[in-house]
């Protein structure tokens, strides 16, 4: 079942490139809240071009890593500043732009979920 989007939160500027660990260039293409059952959930959804199913790309372990980072450092902040709350952190990285609850064969997507604990991102694992 596809989860109904509630609303659409004010989304970075798609310039906006972001420093993590591994050095991969990734851009914040949108945050998006939705409610999944009875949770609400806060999918901060990014774009890194490097990502690919196959051996050639980012090293998983990096980018995992990067999951972790993106949420500590940008979405635990960005709730904070603008007032949101939620019961679990999706990050999502995305070989290209990516339009939500639509299938792109040709791109390689990550998912991560969090829950929050201590102002620190504890992986839940999808």
């Amino acid at each position: 079942m596809k989860p109904l989007i509630l609303s659409l939160v004010l989304a970075a500027s798609p310039a906006l490139a972001i420093d993590v660990p591994s050095g991969q260039p990734i851009t914040l293409q949108e945050v998006l809240v939705d409610t999944i059952g009875s949770e609400t959930w806060l999918r901060f959804r990014f774009v890194a071009p490097e990502i690919t199913s196959d051996a050639e790309g980012q090293d998983p372990e990096a980018t995992a890593s990067d999951m972790t980072f993106l949420c500590e450092t940008m979405a635990l902040p960005y709730i904070a500043e603008y007032g949101l709350s939620g019961d679990v952190i999706v990050v999502s990285l995305a070989s290209q732009e990516t339009e939500f609850g639509v299938s792109y064969p040709d791109a390689t997507q990550f998912f991560e979920a969090y829950r929050v604990q201590d102002n620190t991102c504890i992986w839940e694992g999808l």
